[in-house]
């Protein structure tokens, strides 16, 4: 290997740093090292802080590149270059690279890394639940009320939650695109960010394990609350079941499709004359003062005014007093409700 590395940089430099990387984490792999030290190995390698975060597993380790461990809190930077340990899954090992996208080294220090931690947290502490792996007749099969608890604990011992143990909690995912998803939960505790996968998605609440049908339900209860968050739909891409209190008892009395109520009608028509008038309205909505709407939608306190005059000869109603305020929020969820999520 040492030779075959030192032709390739003869002929191209990052080539031959491509197979000495590919032979340092092999020989680390037959080593069966450990998560420190193959995080260690790829901030040496990449000359930059590496950082590995697997919420499901409550796995955190972040090595400087002079090799001391140094974990932190704070969330990874987005920007920074990232490898999943599943295939479409959510980023769990980065380089702490600014700057210029990753390299072709840093590709290989990514996939030969994430695959040898991969390995290891599967033979330590158990396949996540989380992956696109996971057999979806698994998941279905955990998240039918109606399938017998003696099957639904099988399924739930083969995704790798521990049945075993009462304080086991799990909570449920409905995405607008994707299969229903299973997550390691810890009760009182919200999941990261980098814990969910991409797009529009609800979450549900943490329960265990017997209780995922709830979960799944509430899930599928806040996906419809959610938006694309755009000028044309605002709103968050993600909601929370936990968030949402007695506002859910609402999606059991729109549904999709069906007719709207007046104000939803009225609502229709204000949006319909102006294109700045949804994402106006929403930002009233859903900020705690009328100047912090206005630094939401990047306009002048007296414009917001301006807007909010033509709003309410549109809508029928004030929107700047607390009961004007709620019919507001009101008519915006039910609009929300009443659409198709898909």
């Amino acid at each position: 290997m040492k030779e075959l590395a030192g032709r390739l940089t003869a002929l191209d430099p990052d080539a031959g740093a491509a197979v000495r990387v590919i032979a340092y984490f092999d020989r680390l792999a037959e080593s069966r090292a450990g998560l420190e030290a193959l995080v260690r190995g790829a901030a040496v390698l990449a000359g930059c802080p590496a950082r590995l975060v697997d919420a499901g597993r409550r796995v955190r380790v972040r090595v400087e590149p002079d090799g001391s461990r140094r974990d932190t809190d704070l969330p990874p930077d987005t920007r920074w270059p990232s490898e999943s340990l599943t295939p479409d899954g959510a980023a769990a090992l980065w380089l702490e690279r600014s700057g210029a996208g990753p390299s072709v080294v840093d590709a290989v220090i990514l996939e030969r890394a994430a695959g040898a931690i991969r390995l290891v947290l599967d033979r330590t502490r158990g396949r996540a639940p989380v992956s696109p792996a996971d057999d979806p007749a698994l998941v279905e099969t955990l998240l039918d009320p109606t399938a017998p608890e003696r099957a639904r604990l099988l399924a739930a011992r083969r995704l790798g939650l521990d049945t075993a143990d009462p304080a086991t909690r799990a909570r449920a995912l409905a995405s607008l695109d994707g299969p229903p998803r299973i997550l390691s939960a810890h009760l009182g505790e919200r999941p990261a960010d980098t814990a969910l996968p991409a797009g529009r998605l609800g979450v549900g609440p943490a329960v265990p394990v017997l209780d995922l049908p709830r979960s799944w339900a509430a899930a599928r209860t806040a996906l419809r609350f959610t938006a694309e968050g755009t000028a044309r739909d605002p709103g968050p891409g993600v909601v929370h079941a936990d968030d949402l209190g007695g506002i859910s008892l609402l999606a059991d009395l729109v549904v999709p499709g069906a007719e709207p109520p007046p104000d939803v009608h009225a609502l229709e028509r204000a949006v319909a004359d102006t294109p700045w008038m949804l994402v106006t309205l929403h930002a009233v909505a859903a900020t705690a003062s009328l100047r912090a709407a206005a630094a939401e939608v990047n306009v002048h306190h007296s414009t917001l005014q301006d807007r909010l005059t033509h709003a309410e000869s549109l809508l029928g109603w004030p929107v700047r007093t607390p009961q004007g305020r709620l019919r507001l929020q009101l008519s915006l969820a039910v609009r929300k409700l009443a659409q198709e999520t898909g």
